[in-house]
């Protein structure tokens, strides 16, 4: 049995705002462990009342992003060999590189996903494409096609099976879980 610093995992993140800003937040992620899908996680953003409108892509991007770091915390997996993909320049930077916090819906969120994501030692963040990016994407449309958002989705696309649930007031991102596919 491989020891846990020998799995490679790979997790991508995306989420978008239908309108942005604040239209309905939706979010999707999915891990793989040495290239095997152990989890994906579609949802969708519902603000407390009185917050409705406080939404937007970014906020959208960090769900994505904190689902995939929750997921991993929840393994027990802080020594793992973690490499996460998004096509957020904003996230990556942020989480990863240099860019500070400075303003907008998503900030409370950023800022507890920093201090998460610092419990994941040997993790590390990579910018990618949009068009690299598709299975996350996919499922963050097909989460507001179920919440009934005209979604643009591609014609080649099709959307594919939403499995869990939307989470409820996730505001600060703490009730964020993932839907495990094969336990790992």
């Amino acid at each position: 049995m491989k020891e846990e610093s020998e799995n490679k995992y790979i997790a991508y993140f995306y989420g978008t705002c239908q309108p942005n800003p604040g239209g309905t937040a939706a979010y999707g992620a999915v891990i793989y462990k040495d290239d095997e899908l152990v989890c994906e996680c579609p949802g969708i953003y519902r603000p407390e009342p009185g917050h409705e409108r406080e939404t937007s892509s970014n906020l959208a991007e960090y769900l994505g992003f904190v689902a995939t770091v929750e997921w991993f915390i929840e393994q027990g997996l802080f020594e793992a060999d973690i490499t996460v993909r998004g096509d957020s320049k904003l996230v990556i930077e942020q989480m990863f590189g240099n860019w500070k916090i400075k303003e907008g819906t998503y900030v409370p969120l950023a800022k507890k996903a920093r201090v998460r994501v610092a419990r994941l030692k040997n993790s590390r963040g990579e910018w990618i494409p949009r068009d690299q990016n598709e299975v996350a994407d996919r499922l963050c449309q097909a989460a507001l096609e179920r919440a009934g958002v005209n979604a643009k989705l591609k014609k080649s696309e099709k959307a594919v099976e939403v499995r869990t649930p939307a989470n409820d007031n996730v505001r600060d991102g703490s009730k964020l879980s993932a839907k495990a596919v094969k336990a790992g």
